[in-house]
C-alpha cells in the first residue's frame, strides 16, 4: 500500500555516540523522502561528532572514530538536512522519544531553527507496539516477511522503517492511510517539548510535568518566580526545551500588551 499523503514525509534514523539526547551526537543520519506523487530519494551521510564514540557504541552500529575522522560535521551538513525535512512530517522507529530530539539539539546547536510547530512525527515503533510488541528486526519480518540483514545501519533501518509502515496500513483495516491519524496514532502522551519536560493539562495548556512545580502552569510559575526562568536556561535542559519555554515567555508577554 502506497501512502496517502497531503506533503512530503521523511522517515530517518541516527547512529549516535550514546543514547543521552542533550550530550551525545550524530555519527550518521539517512533520509528517506516520500513524496504525495510517489517520488522516492534517500539521503545518507556519515558525520564527524567532535567527541568520541565509546567502544560499547562502535560495537552495536560498528562505526568508530577512525571511520568519520574525515567526514563532515553536523554543523557542517546541518542546511542541506534542513532543507530536505522542512515543509515535511517526520517518521522513524522510536523517533518520537530518541531521533527527533536528538535531531533537533544538533540541529539547534548549529544555529538552525528547527521547529516541530507544523510537523506531525509518525511513531511506526508505537504503532508496532501497539500492534505486535517487537523490535525493529522482528517487524520486518513479521510484515515483510525479509530479514534486515544490516540491522544498525541508518539506511538499512530507515528503509526498513519505511516498508513496515506501508506494510502495517496493508494489514490492519483500522490504521487510515492518513499522516494526521498515523501521528496521533503513534504518539504517547503530549508534551510541548521533546523531553517531557513540558506537558499540558486538560486545557491543552503547557504546564511543567517534572520538579517541584509539577502540574502548575508555565505562565504562571514564569510570571511568580522570575529567576526559575534563568535557572532552567542555565541549567543542563535540551536546547530545544529552552526554546519552548523562552516561546511561551515571550507569548505572555506579548500578550500582556496586547
Amino acid at each position: 500500500m502506497q501512502l496517502n499523503l497531503t506533503k512530503p514525509i521523511c522517515f530517518f534514523d541516527l547512529e549516535t555516540t550514546g543514547i543521552n539526547i542533550t550530550n551525545d551526537r550524530i555519527v550518521e543520519i539517512s533520509i528517506h523522502k516520500v513524496y504525495p506523487d510517489g517520488k522516492e530519494e534517500t539521503y545518507t551521510q556519515r558525520v564527524n561528532p567532535t567527541i568520541p564514540i565509546p567502544f560499547v557504541v562502535t560495537q552495536v552500529h560498528g562505526i568508530s572514530d577512525e571511520d568519520v575522522a574525515d567526514k563532515p560535521t553536523f554543523k557542517e551538513i546541518s542546511k542541506e538536512v534542513h532543507n530536505m525535512i522542512k515543509d515535511c512530517d517526520l517518521g522513524g522507529f522510536n523517533s518520537n522519544r530518541f531521533d527527533i530530539p536528538l535531531l533537533a539539539e544538533e540541529m539547534l546547536r548549529a544555529e538552525v531553527d528547527f521547529d516541530m510547530k507544523n510537523t506531525q512525527s509518525i511513531d511506526v515503533q508505537t504503532i508496532f507496539h501497539k500492534m505486535e510488541q517487537r523490535t525493529l528486526s522482528a517487524a520486518y519480518k513479521f510484515y515483510c516477511d525479509k530479514s534486515l540483514d544490516n540491522a544498525h545501519s541508518a539506511e538499512a533501518d530507515t528503509i526498513a522503517t519505511y516498508e513496515v509502515l506501508k506494510a502495517q496500513l496493508d494489514k490492519y483495516d483500522e490504521l487510515e492511510n492518513d499522516s494526521s491519524f498515523l501521528a496521533e496514532f503513534s504518539s504517547r502522551k503530549k508534551f510541548a517539548d521533546f523531553a517531557g519536560f513540558i506537558g499540558y493539562n486538560k486545557e491543552g495548556v503547557e504546564c511543567f510535568s517534572f520538579g517541584k512545580h509539577k502540574g502548575k502552569l508555565v505562565t504562571e510559575v514564569l510570571e511568580k518566580e522570575p529567576g526559575y526562568f534563568g535557572w532552567l536556561l542555565n541549567a543542563d535542559f535540551p536546547l530545544y526545551t529552552k526554546k519552548v519555554l523562552t516561546a511561551i515567555k515571550l507569548r505572555a508577554f506579548n500578550n500582556k500588551l496586547l
